[in-house]
């Protein structure tokens, strides 16, 4: 019985001694907050035990059995969730970022909910994933459908502005910030977010740590860090750990909003009432399901969201890049436009590298539709 009990104890002791070494020699698992940071974090009003929560109740599956059902279907049904072919992009133009009228504003979607927003002379890049996964390492995880980017990251110009809506690997690339690092003025992030990116080498200067209903005006334009239905985590023990939020980001002239991730909430008819309206409202159409329904918004609420938040043009994001869920790669782009076409929602769903201005004619066809035969008319139509 002893020589039993002092094997477990051995094993257990090279398990926390791998885990320990690993997280060591990962920096891709980001850190946890200290010195300012720690305090902010302790001292909001959402933050309590050691883990922020949600604006409402917010379980992460609706039930044991149904994580295991997701987990079964996800691991052993198909549902088409991956294209048979490469989708459609155009090539960006990366000269051309930031060299148009510095009143008009333009978005260039470049997957997922990776996207460029030129607003008053700034180029802002939301939620930068340009890795091949999602994932911390690189051997396992969602892949990108693509081999190919629109943009890679080396060619993006100057950034003023790096907006990071929460920490999961899809929206938070460690990779990425990286070669962000040395041409980027300003990164904003959610509180306790801060630590992942000083253990990776950025400047604490150039880091702006915002708690929910908190803003910072960098130059002509205000970062306003609003609530989301979310939750966070990199490292599988440190979920809620750090906080996650949407964005209002405000021009001079323009307003957009920038949903991240979030389940749908009355937070939406919050932020229109004091922020709308919105010239562009960038919200997730796409991760949802009947097993995590408080977590990811289904197409529908996408699109009452985007009334609640009193948006003009809505362009959704949080599809077309992984699959993370079970529906097919493309019935969010089906759902969304329907829901939009029923409430007379105005609607742009470009290709990935399409870049348009939401107060001209916006993209229209509908290109998921036409992978694979229609691709190269889609994306000469396009460019």
């Amino acid at each position: 019985m002893k020589r039993r009990t002092m094997g477990a104890l051995f094993v257990l002791t090279v398990l926390l001694g791998s885990a320990a070494a690993f997280y060591a020699c990962a920096p891709q698992l980001g850190a946890r907050g200290e010195g300012d940071g720690l305090t902010m974090t302790r001292e909001s009003d959402h933050f309590k035990d050691g883990k922020f929560f949600n604006p409402l109740e917010t379980p992460i599956q609706e039930s044991f059995w149904g994580s295991v059902v997701s987990f079964w279907k996800f691991a052993f049904t198909d549902n088409n969730r991956v294209p048979e072919h490469p989708l459609p992009f155009v090539k960006v133009d990366a000269k051309a970022i930031g060299q148009g009228a510095p009143e008009e504003l333009r978005v260039t979607w470049l997957g997922h909910s990776t996207a460029l927003i030129e607003m008053d002379g700034q180029v802002i890049l939301t939620d930068p994933v340009f890795g091949k996964r999602a994932s911390p390492v690189a051997f396992a995880g969602p892949k990108q459908f693509n081999e190919e980017l629109p943009l890679n990251i080396e060619d993006l110009p100057a950034i003023d502005a790096v907006v990071i809506s929460h920490d999961h690997y899809d929206h938070l690339d460690y990779g990425a910030v990286m070669a962000l690092e040395g041409r980027t003025a300003r990164f904003f992030v959610p509180l306790g977010v801060a630590a992942h990116l000083g253990r990776w080498g950025i400047d604490k200067e150039r880091i702006v740590e915002l708690d929910w209903r908190q803003g910072f005006t960098f130059g002509p334009v205000t970062y306003t860090a609003m609530p989301a239905r979310h939750f966070s985590g990199r490292a599988g023990l440190d979920a809620y750990r750090t906080l996650w939020c949407s964005w209002v980001i405000q021009g001079e002239k323009d307003r957009v909003f920038f949903g991240g991730d979030s389940g749908y909430f009355d937070g939406f008819k919050e932020i229109g009432e004091k922020f709308g309206p919105f010239d562009l409202t960038m919200i997730e159409c796409g991760a949802y399901s009947p097993y995590w329904p408080l977590i990811h918004m289904a197409p529908e609420q996408t699109v009452q969201a985007h009334l609640d938040l009193q948006g003009e043009t809505l362009m959704p994001i949080h599809w077309g890049k992984f699959n993370l869920s079970l529906h097919s790669w493309d019935e969010p782009a089906e759902r969304v436009s329907a829901a939009a076409e029923a409430k007379g929602v105005r609607l742009a769903v470009p290709l990935m590298g399409q870049r348009f201005s939401p107060a001209e004619a916006l993209p229209q066809a509908a290109w998921w539709r036409q992978v694979p035969d229609g691709m190269a008319q889609i994306v000469a139509n396009a460019g």
